[in-house]
């Protein structure tokens, strides 16, 4: 008798083959069964009109910090997801020395945007070595299985001093000992290696973060610590200023490893080319036997503007400075005061706050036709015609006045700021990506960006949108995008016992209505610790979520059970 079966499901398997009706049957923490009419069992699901497929793998989420205190990862684990990974983009807490870790919440913070009074609230610190963080997260049980990475920031400071955070270059020792510390946290389970050259990255005071210009021979010396072992994955995030360059190192590290490289892609509001010419780098490392990979975003990285958010199109104005010493009811009642209104309008921007701003978010003094009203059910592919900017030239009052009287109106409103992934005013380009196979899909940050940007629902509007409701363009399989976001983000980080529902594997999976799938608007929520704020965002549809064959979500209600576990590489 099998203890769980799913019965006359629409069978969406993970490899991509066209979907089937039959039934899956759960043993234990393994699937025993996919297809056909399974035997009795101890539970059945009448799952007639539901799809079933095996849980989302999100390689990039950013929950280093939350995953030592939170258990449930929500808002991940409320959308399907059942795996993911964190140490993205060079960000972590591990290594460290007790001196740096103020430091190294300093660098989340301006970074991730994670507030720092939640993370020195919430951090335990029962760690130095990468090991031991494994170790430590390893204790705390979870609704779903987490992987970590090292993150290139801690380690160099924990490796170099202050000349790593005086962004110094690194002598043949420091690349040694940060080579062997790399080498001896893939080997206790971690799932790769990160790093970040870009200058969307900052510290709080505005200054470039430890590896930003680190020099090519620290990066390919680190890389060094994958050799002849067998898994992990190089990640890396970069401006790609020496697109050439850059990519000649990533194929040198591939090749010489035998590992994959991955770099973040996407398409640049002051660059609408340089992603086809960063996809003809790893097409030609591909054609020299390099794994080269661009991992990218299924929909626009968008901020949220609003009255209770970290940005909007007035928060680097000196009189809305004023107004974060208020809470956000009191703060919308002296918006609505018309002497404050006129005086706010009347104001220009503070270059030393504009400072602080990473490279694209710059944009929010002056891109009026890339800012949306968002609505409910939120519309990521919104018409250029309906931007503020659009709808100020149908009017007579300026892109100013529609956006304040628009979040003036209440702390639910946003307006929705695509900063990449939308030349063009649509989704073609990122259309053009997610059809070429040398990506991976990513991006999602669900534990980054509390107040800004919450895109922990990309899996589900992946078949909400791109299978179903696209209607500006070209749509894909719902096979294919399953796939997309299961199998082959498994396969690529080396998760290779989940990913496809098969007889074996490991009984991750979702059991949702295709056809009911619904994202709500996004909501403020201050459930961090010490009351810190975060955006979320809620789905509709799902009515199972089961991690190594536990039920973990039912109808969206946690059931209590905590089946996660910290996963190790090659174990």
């Amino acid at each position: 008798m099998h203890d769980t079966v799913i019965r006359g499901a629409t069978i969406v398997d993970g490899t991509g083959k066209p979907g089937f009706t039959g039934d899956v049957a759960l043993d234990g923490d393994k699937i025993a069964q996919v297809g056909g009419k399974a035997g009795p069992s101890k539970r059945d699901i009448q799952a007639d009109g539901l799809m079933v497929t095996p849980g989302w793998v999100d390689a990039h989420t950013h929950y280093d910090g939350q995953a030592t205190w939170d258990s449930q990862l929500a808002p991940s684990s409320w959308h399907g997801v059942t795996t993911i990974l964190f140490g993205n983009c060079g960000v972590g807490f591990a290594p460290v020395k007790k001196r740096d870790h103020s430091a190294l919440i300093g660098l989340m913070e301006s970074i991730e945007e994670i507030p720092g009074v939640v993370l020195d609230e919430g951090l335990k610190w029962n760690w130095e070595t990468f090991p031991e963080y494994l170790n430590a997260l390893e204790q705390r049980q979870r609704t779903i299985d987490i992987g970590a990475q090292i993150a290139h920031h801690p380690l160099r400071v924990y490796v170099m001093g202050d000349r790593a955070i005086n962004r110094e270059p690194a002598n043949a020792d420091d690349i040694a000992q940060m080579r062997d510390a790399v080498r001896a946290g893939l080997e206790a389970g971690a799932f790769g290696f990160t790093t970040s050259r870009t200058n969307s990255h900052k510290t709080p005071t505005g200054e470039m973060v430890p590896s930003r210009y680190s020099e090519v021979d620290e990066l390919v010396g680190i890389g060094q610590a994958f050799k002849n072992l067998g898994y992990g994955a190089y990640g890396v995030n970069s401006d790609f200023e020496h697109e050439a360059e850059e990519l000649e190192w990533m194929t040198k590290v591939a090749k010489e490893t035998g590992r994959p490289v991955w770099f973040l892609l996407t398409d640049r509001p002051n660059d609408p080319e340089r992603w086809q010419r960063l996809m003809s780098g790893v097409h030609s490392a591909r054609k020299q036997g390099a794994m080269v990979t661009a991992q990218i975003a299924g929909r626009p990285v968008g901020v949220m503007l609003g009255v209770d958010t970290n940005l909007n199109p007035f928060s680097i104005r000196p009189s809305w400075q004023d107004l974060l010493k208020l809470p956000p009811e009191q703060r919308l009642a002296r918006m609505q005061d018309p002497a404050f209104r006129a005086k706010l309008l009347g104001e220009e921007h503070s270059p030393e706050l504009l400072k602080r701003l990473s490279q694209f978010r710059q944009y929010i003094t002056t891109s009026w036709d890339r800012m949306f009203p968002m609505g409910s059910p939120p519309n990521y592919e919104p018409h250029p015609d309906e931007s503020i900017g659009a709808m100020s030239k149908r009017s007579n009052r300026t892109p100013e006045e529609i956006a304040y009287d628009y979040l003036a109106a209440g702390a639910d409103k946003f307006l929705y700021f695509p900063i990449v992934g939308y030349n063009g005013g649509n989704h073609e380009v990122i259309r053009a990506m997610l059809s070429d196979e040398t990506t991976i899909l990513g991006l999602s940050d669900g534990g980054a960006h509390c107040s800004s940007i919450v895109d922990a629902s990309v899996p589900s509007w992946m078949l909400i949108h791109w299978a179903r409701d696209r209607s500006r363009g070209p749509k894909f399989s719902v096979e294919n995008l399953v796939k997309r976001q299961t199998s082959e983000t498994a396969r690529f980080f080396g998760l290779n016992d989940r990913g496809v529902l098969a007889a074996g594997m490991k009984a991750d999976l979702n059991v949702f209505n295709f056809d009911g799938l619904r994202l709500h608007a996004p909501e403020v929520a201050y459930d961090l610790p010490k009351g810190g704020r975060r955006l979320l965002q809620r789905v509709d549809g799902y009515h199972h979520t089961f991690v190594s064959g536990t039920e973990t979500w039912q109808n969206g209600e946690h059931t209590g059970a905590l089946p996660g576990r910290l996963v190790r590489a090659g174990r």
